[in-house]
């Protein structure tokens, strides 16, 4: 029995493989993440059951429970899952167009561009916490810009007849510790009403998460998304190499700077509401890559489901194992993505 399904359609003129197996895998982790999703909206002071969760989401909940998941829980789980699927994405894309394992938004500076630009325009524009939130659907902008001019520096830098991984990497290692350092100046130059979340942000936390971040992040990743399903055979092709994606018509180089920007907008978007939260974009493409395979129409999808479900999970233990205290998630995932990053680092030390 073929693991493969051709579907061709007259009107409009389309075909397309479907990956039985990945459609499977994709299922199954789409099926966790909503089970998830449910146990975390229920979890806090007032307990309820994933089965009284999805009945208060249909309306059929009693108001206070109604109150607490509406108000308080749905927007800081759904901000957790976009922020992880954002980032999973951008990795995946950044892993395939400099065909480099060790690629991720966060370890080679992106992220940390983009938390300078965010935390600049919160100094420049919010004197209080509260205008800071009204601001908030400019935030995917000031970090697209930070996330698109540290990218095109790195590259810069790292160039010599192409993009050496480990050069890119070291370079972009290199980028990334002087704008954390920046990052803290601009903190410490904060008023003293925006510092604590600064710090917090920095870290990597959704807490405080509300409708206007779900709205704003949900609106860039929905414009984001088709144009990079657009782009998927065009990634494909590059992952064969330059002259095999030159050999059969491709624009390589025109395809590499939009797949860069779409993988910094990405990766922008995320930062602006979930703050500098590690690793997630180089586990997650690692973890959906061996379950489904290279093809990004594949990889795509279980990468963002991947890095949903690593972020919230870690926002949810570090909301729920140690009360009071509520821990921003980028604790969490950089307990479990720093010794992953030393383990592909000593696997790519011949490359």
């Amino acid at each position: 029995m073929s693991r493969y399904k051709h579907i061709r359609l007259n009107k409009p003129p389309i075909s397309f493989v479907l990956d039985k197996r990945a459609l499977l895998v994709t299922g199954v982790l789409l099926a966790i993440l909503i089970l998830l999703m449910l146990v975390a909206t229920g979890t806090g002071e007032i307990k309820m059951s994933p089965l009284q969760v999805l009945k208060t989401l249909l309306g059929m909940g009693a108001p206070q429970d109604e109150l607490i998941i509406h108000t308080f829980r749905l927007p800081r789980v759904l901000v957790a899952v976009l922020v992880g699927a954002a980032l999973a994405m951008s990795g995946a894309i950044m892993q395939g167009v400099s065909r480099n394992p060790l690629a991720s938004p966060d370890i080679i500076g992106i992220t940390d561009g983009a938390g300078v630009f965010v935390v600049a325009f919160i100094v420049a524009t919010a004197g209080t916490g509260s205008a800071f939130l009204a601001k908030a659907e400019y935030l995917p902008l000031a970090a697209f810009i930070g996330a698109s001019l540290t990218a095109l520096v790195i590259m810069a830098l790292a160039w010599k007849n192409g993009l050496p991984p480990v050069r890119l990497v070291l370079i972009g290692i290199g980028i990334a510790a002087s704008l954390a350092a920046l990052n803290t100046m601009l903190i410490l130059m904060a008023p003293p009403v925006l510092t604590t979340q600064a710090i917090t942000w920095k870290v990597g936390s959704v807490y405080g998460s509300n409708w206007s971040h779900v709205s704003t992040l949900a609106a860039w990743i929905a414009v984001l998304t088709p144009i990079l399903a657009y782009m998927m055979r065009g990634m494909n092709v590059q992952a064969l190499g330059d002259s095999v994606a030159t050999g059969v018509g491709s624009r390589v180089n025109r395809q590499r700077v939009v797949l860069i920007l779409l993988s910094t907008a990405l990766a922008g978007s995320a930062v602006a509401f979930g703050g500098g939260i590690a690793f997630v974009g180089l586990i997650a493409p690692h973890m959906a890559r061996r379950l489904v395979g290279s093809a990004y129409g594949a990889l795509l999808p279980a990468s963002a489901l991947f890095g949903a479900l690593v972020v919230l999970l870690s926002d949810y233990i570090g909301r729920t194992a140690f009360p009071p205290h509520d821990y921003p998630a980028g604790i969490f995932t950089a307990c479990v993505g720093a010794p992953y990053f030393i383990y592909l680092l000593y696997k790519s030390r011949n490359m």
